[in-house]
């Protein structure tokens, strides 16, 4: 029998990006690199280990802002187009290396890739792959985490606890409308928690959510058994613990997995090296290069020298990578497993977006570390936290720590010099939305053709999206810091047009349908009541 449990949880993210203003938006090309990347390759891997019938058991996050984006028409359109521009350059690859065996095999490869990518998304799941993935849960391999509604950062967003009440009960709603059931887990975004954010949890229904390895080990009072079982908050709500050794090993480019020399080079792309007019179709069309996906070597060493990339090698190394966590678990099971009254957990929470897009060879590493798990050994089995909250429904009591994942594991990254600018203008507008629900509270009532219920739903969407965790992040690491920047001052700058409008009683009709077509997420959801005094979680 086993001896203990390993959750493998992914969260996939994006940041909200829908500019239907411009035919070929840079940003929106996050969405369709994920998809060709990471997405439609975990959806290969999960069908074929049910076809081998493999038992499985994985935990997912897939956020109200990826859900929104994946199940656009407006972007569905776009990535169709997006991929077809692959399947073409490829194909004129294919021609180009016909005469150069360290690369013909490369671009051959890539252009089934890319075909196989369009037949997934468009044939087999008809542009849907929030469906592909609400079937695999509802098969029962895969549990779907709710998150909140834009990745708001919770700790500096609960200064205003509407803020932060408003992210989570919208997430939660929007997840039940997705997904066609309850959530039971939740990503908290970036895994920020101070003590407290667990009580929205609860008024929402969520059993459980995550925290990094320090907020259980220095919770109070001190945890029995580490990171290795839940903790009970005062609120009710499971807490679970990131286990930093598993964590290491997969997340580290020095010292996890991913910087084996022979897996794929990430950083040395085609649309970066070919000759321009070649390449320049399939770049930004005022002349911009990018990715292309289409990647030819391998990481070889620490040095600019770069040998071609031979796929046979790396799936070898993945095997072998795969075998060796595994092989490490079950140790550190054996081990943990001698210290408790119960079998330990381990919590193994990764970026879904490593998988596939940074880490070429992880979907392949998944794939055989499941298989491995199930045929290869009998100490550790795959569960999800709700299974192990159902086989040990008693657990210790305590208050985890202030935390997040982040760079020094507290708040650092999301408030410091070069993006803590940006809170005041949040805080404010958030009191603001506030005064609006509770000053026109008789518009909640109203059809949605009105003006004025359609304005307070339009600004509770500013807001909400000018709160993504991902614009402080961008702003802290230096990468598309003028993007982020505009996009924080774009949605508050609407969201106190509208706050002005509504006191003054002149709402601009035309521009407000204007910025309804740009900004349309949660379209469906009366959003301005979630920001309303005692309102229920369920709408």
């Amino acid at each position: 029998m086993h001896k203990g449990y390993l959750a493998l949880v992914l969260h996939a993210h994006l940041p909200y990006v829908r500019h239907p203003e411009e035919d070929q938006f840079l940003e929106e090309n996050w969405l369709y690199e994920a998809i060709t990347e990471t997405y439609i390759p975990l959806i290969q891997v999960f069908e074929k280990l049910l076809e081998d019938k493999v038992e499985f058991r994985i935990t997912m996050s897939l956020t109200p802002t990826l859900c929104s984006m994946l199940q656009d028409e407006l972007l569905q359109n776009r990535y169709i187009r997006h991929v077809n521009k692959l399947i073409e350059l490829a194909d004129k690859e294919v021609q180009r290396t016909g005469y150069d065996p360290k690369f013909h095999g490369l671009a051959l490869m890539y252009y089934r890739r890319f075909v196989e990518a369009k037949e997934i998304f468009q044939d087999k799941y008809k542009r849907n792959l929030v469906g592909a993935f609400k079937k695999f849960q509802d098969i029962g391999v895969l549990e779907i985490l709710a998150s909140c509604a834009t990745h708001g950062f919770l700790p500096i967003l609960s200064v205003n606890p509407s803020d932060a009440e408003a992210q989570v009960r919208v997430g939660v709603d929007y997840y039940r409308k997705t997904f066609g059931r309850d959530p039971v887990g939740f990503w908290l975004p970036e895994c920020g928690y101070a003590p407290g954010i667990d009580n929205y949890l609860a008024e929402a229904g969520i059993k459980y959510f995550f925290v990094d390895s320090h907020g259980i080990v220095n919770a109070e009072p001190e945890p029995r058994y580490s990171v290795y079982a839940p903790l009970y908050c005062p609120s009710g709500v499971a807490a679970f613990g990131r286990d930093w050794e598993s964590s290491k090993q997969v997340w580290s480019s020095k010292e996890g997995y991913p910087g084996d020399p022979d897996y794929r080079e990430y950083y040395k792309d085609i649309g970066h090296e070919l000759e321009y007019e070649y390449i320049r179709p399939y770049i930004h069309p005022i002349g911009f290069r990018i990715n292309t996906g289409l990647k030819y070597w391998r990481i070889t060493g620490n040095t600019d020298h770069k040998e071609p990339y031979v796929p046979e090698w790396a799936k070898e190394k993945a095997a072998i990578h795969a075998g060796n966590f595994m092989f490490n678990r079950e140790k550190q099971i054996e081990h943990v497993s001698y210290h408790m009254d119960r079998k330990p957990m381990i919590i193994s929470p990764y970026d879904a977006e490593l998988f596939g897009h940074w880490w070429f060879e992880g979907p392949i590493w998944l794939d055989f570390l499941i298989r491995k798990i199930a045929f290869d050994q009998k100490t550790v089995k795959l569960a999800t936290p709700s299974d192990y909250l159902r086989e040990y429904p008693a657990n210790q009591m305590a208050v985890p720590s202030t935390s997040t994942w982040g760079y020094k594991g507290y708040n650092e990254v999301w408030l410091e010099g070069s993006n803590d600018w940006i809170y005041r203008h949040l805080h404010v507008a958030g009191e603001r939305m506030k005064e609006l629900a509770e000053k026109f509270s008789g518009c909640m009532e109203k059809s949605k053709k009105d003006l004025g219920k359609r304005s307070l739903d339009q600004a509770a969407r500013e807001l909400l999206l000018a709160q993504a965790s991902d614009w402080p992040f961008i702003m802290k690491t230096g990468t598309m810091v003028e993007y982020a920047e505009k996009r924080v001052k774009l949605h508050i700058n609407r969201f106190t047009r509208i706050y002005e409008g509504l006191m003054s009683g002149a709402i601009d009709k035309e521009w407000l349908k204007e910025v309804e077509s740009r900004d349309n997420i949660f379209s469906d959801m009366d959003c301005a009541r979630y920001y309303m005094a005692n309102v229920g979680i369920k709408t």
